[in-house]
């Protein structure tokens, strides 16, 4: 049985290799990531299996990043480092800030994916 991110072999057309920069926000999460990590509050193969248990739909409609940031995010309440009110509180905070200073330009995908 092939569990949400086994997609080798599916036809889903051609994968595009070239290098593309990183969004900020992106450079942060893998930061992020890289400093919980050496901090021991989570290895590669907790992280990878975090992403993995985020199902389909997720695996389907998130990008490379949001899934990582989706994972980092279940095991720190897993772990007991923050709460999800914690995380609720601060991501609402965050997107507040952004809209007053316009630099909150969500795509229609994106703008789905928070509702």
């Amino acid at each position: 049985m092939r569990t949400p991110q086994d997609i080798g072999g599916l036809p889903e057309g051609p994968v595009d290799p070239s290098e593309h920069a990183l969004n900020f926000w992106e450079k942060q999460a893998d930061g992020l990531r890289a400093a919980v990590g050496a901090k021991g509050l989570m290895s590669s193969h907790e992280s990878r299996r975090a992403i993995e248990s985020l199902g389909e739909d997720a695996m389907e409609r998130l990008t490379y990043y949001e899934r990582w940031t989706a994972a980092l995010s279940l095991q720190m309440v897993a772990r007991g480092v923050l709460t999800q009110d914690e995380i609720d509180a601060k991501v609402a905070e965050v997107r507040q800030r952004l809209a007053e200073t316009g630099e909150l330009e969500l795509t229609p995908g994106e703008a789905e994916k928070l509702s």
